[in-house]
């Protein structure tokens, strides 16, 4: 039985518990009974007119003291405009949900009186998010996977104080400067994501800024300059910085920029960092983020949360956030034991790229870094980039002139595909001179590669131009072993080669993988489809979600963006040539690693190429990057790619499909004009494809 002491003190929990709320419908109920707007009880309360809204949808709840004193108005209301058939408000009013009242949220599921009328009209969401940016209609808050992070990885933050989370979740956010907008945030918010990795961290809440909500926290709406916009940054001497200076918060070395990181050291496991992002800044590139900062803040947020629920929180760019979701995935170190002490220990986690930067061999750096300006280096570079060429006019046949169509056909993220089970050197770089050439070894070998004949309709495997290599050169490993594959004898003569390896990039390319495929599934792209219905279901898949398809692009640019961080170059005015700059200073500059995933891209590209042209007798006329473009008799890939009998794809050549490394219908073109931009230089699958190139080497 309990004790007296036992019972008083449950009592006494009870009575201490915050008071409830009638619901949001009576809530509403009460006040027009009354005969007072929304406004008057907002100046009442000392709150907007938006947060009344807000507690009468059930977007939001009131905090203490507000929430006491909006507690004993509508009790006294209640008493004097009693629901038709309950005695008081208590007396009607629902148990009370145990979770927290910010986190109740909006739905479809149950009925609810309608919203008030907007202050302004909203612009239209996009769907199938809600129709409106505060929608009106209740439902009970999605199940947290983590209870440290109730309301999900990230909030938009606008003008009237709403905080716009995952889900619909809308918080009240009472900051009004930026020292107080990271306090609340890490304090009450409730925002945040778990580690990717049992040895990994937490992603720190991402707190997106509009317009409205920059101007009230005291930032400009715009950072003008001569720079370009995301290389901007508030000066030192800005009244924002001071007062987090001030506040004994820190800024990264990036400053104030449209992606702000504030700090503070970490208190034993306890992070204390949100990150920023201004949308009025351009922190959400249009390449990256299609339409993404023109949407609702209710739809950013969905955007932006299904990002970060399938890949990562963003950190900054697409490419910031490629190379974060490498680290995040494959964390530096772990705990360890100490058999001397019996303490738990920080180590070097096996598999992946340590704590400390590493400087490439020589003919793996660009040509300002300090290893090859300080060693006078001159024996040449790798040169492992994509496919760049064009079929010169005169191997064209007649009758490819003659056929009406020049088809591109795009492969759907076809650097990532190169990505999977690629094993790659995990410590630094040995000198070797006349190595014998293996394989299953990764790094840069010497080699000449020169003698090799191949057919001219096609691009050389061995350069980015598809140019027969001239004399020696250094290549990669994967090039080298292609030449193998093609039956020539390759002998190297020097090798800067790497003993401890390791697929480092398989957990990232299996989340950004199935990040992929499960968002064009989203978009009506699915495994099941059929050919022709697959490039039926491409065709109209933007237009399905745009804010999906925003998503999709996202991906595709994190793909390409942390691949080429691997080899950021210097940027900045403060630059000097031989200088080492920030980037290098990462364990994650990694110049190999990218000649490798490129280098893989291109062998299976001209692999496919090849195999197409053994069982179609066709060539193509021209390659940019991971986009081909072939002369056609129709108007579709179906016209001229190889199937069976069966009707089912050949094995070996393109096939049509969702998934990473399949292609997919790229453009259409007049054969004719293909050829006359052919022999005005042009490649015909830059038109076609809008002159995505290159691999983004970071921002």
């Amino acid at each position: 039985m309990a004790s007296e002491e036992e019972l008083f003190a449950s009592v006494d929990a009870l009575l201490n518990e915050e008071p409830h709320l009638p619901p949001p419908a009576e809530r509403a109920r009460l006040r027009e009974a009354a005969g007072i707007t929304q406004a008057r009880l907002a100046t009442a309360l000392k709150t907007t007119t938006q947060s009344v809204k807000n507690w009468e949808n059930g977007r939001s709840e009131p905090k203490s003291p507000r929430l006491d004193a909006y507690q004993r108005l509508l009790t006294g209301w209640a008493a004097k405009y009693p629901a038709p058939g309950a005695a008081s408000v208590a007396a009607s009013a629902p148990a009370a949900s145990t979770e927290p009242a910010a986190s109740r949220v909006e739905t479809t599921d149950a009925p609810q009186a309608p919203a008030a009328p907007p202050a302004a009209p909203a612009r239209p969401a996009f769907p199938p998010a809600a129709t409106s940016r505060r929608p009106a209609t209740k439902r009970a808050a999605q199940p947290a996977a983590d209870p440290r992070f109730p309301h999900g990885p990230l909030a938009v933050l606008d003008g009237d104080g709403c905080a716009y989370g995952v889900d619909g979740i809308v918080l009240d956010c009472p900051a009004t400067t930026v020292v107080e907008l990271v306090e609340w945030t890490l304090r009450e918010s409730g925002l945040g994501a778990p580690k990717l990795n049992r040895y990994g961290k937490d992603s720190d809440p991402l707190i997106v800024l509009t317009a409205g909500a920059a101007v009230k926290l005291g930032l400009p709406e715009r950072l003008e300059g001569h720079e370009q916009r995301r290389s901007l940054r508030l000066p030192e001497d800005h009244p924002v910085v001071k007062q987090v200076v001030k506040a004994k918060w820190r800024l990264t070395q990036r400053g104030f920029g449209p992606w702000a990181r504030i700090y503070r050291k970490a208190q034993g496991r306890e992070r204390q960092c949100v990150q920023l992002a201004i949308l009025s800044w351009d922190a959400l590139d249009e390449r990256s983020w299609p339409g993404v900062s023109e949407m609702e803040p209710t739809d950013i947020a969905r955007v932006l949360g299904v990002f970060a629920r399938r890949v990562i929180t963003p950190r900054g760019s697409t490419a910031v956030s490629g190379l974060e979701l490498m680290t995040a995935l494959r964390p530096p170190t772990r705990a360890v034991r100490d058999e001397a002490t019996g303490n738990w220990v920080s180590a070097y986690n096996p598999g992946s790229l340590g704590t400390e930067p590493m400087d490439p061999a020589p003919p793996e750096a660009t040509a300002e870094h300090p290893v090859v300006v300080d060693s006078g280096w001159t024996g040449g570079f790798l040169n492992e980039e994509a496919y760049q060429w064009v079929r010169p006019v005169d191997l064209l046949t007649d009758e490819e002139c003659t056929l009406p169509f020049a088809v591109g056909l795009d492969l759907n993220t076809a650097f990532l595909a190169a990505a999977a089970r690629l094993v790659v050197g995990l410590s630094a770089p040995d000198h070797f001179h006349a190595p014998k050439f293996n394989p299953k070894i990764p790094g840069s070998w010497l080699v000449d590669l020169s003698h090799i004949e191949l057919d001219p309709r096609l691009p050389s495997p061995f350069t980015p131009d598809g140019s027969r290599p001239t004399g020696p050169g250094w290549y990669q490993t994967h090039t080298v072993a292609y030449a193998q594959e093609l039956g020539y004898n390759v002998v190297p003569l020097e090798g800067y080669l790497r003993r401890e390896t390791g697929a480092y990039l398989d957990p990232w390319h299996d989340r950004l993988k199935a990040a992929y495929v499960d968002t064009l599934a989203d978009l009506g792209v699915t495994k099941d489809l059929s050919d022709a219905e697959f490039l039926a279901a491409m065709e109209r898949h933007k237009d399905v979600d745009p804010a999906m398809a925003a998503v999709l692009a996202a991906i595709k640019a994190t793909v390409k963006g942390g691949i080429g961080k691997l080899r950021e170059r210097p940027q900045g005015k403060k630059y000097k040539e031989g200088e080492r700059w920030p980037g290098l200073q990462r364990p994650t500059w990694r110049p190999d690693i990218r000649a490798a995933v490129i280098s893989k891209a291109r062998v299976n590209m001209h692999r496919k190429l090849r195999n197409m042209a053994t069982m179609t007798g066709l060539y193509p006329l021209a390659v940019l990057s991971d986009c081909v473009v072939y002369p056609s008799p129709g108007a579709s890939p179906l016209d001229f790619l190889p199937y069976a009998a069966s009707g089912k794809p050949q094995p070996g050549g393109f096939r049509l499909g969702p998934t990473p490394g399949l292609a997919k219908l790229e453009g259409v073109q007049s054969m004719l004009w293909a050829v006359d931009l052919m022999e005005q230089g042009y490649n015909p699958a830059r038109h076609i494809k809008g002159g995505d190139a290159v691999l983004d080497e970071g921002e």
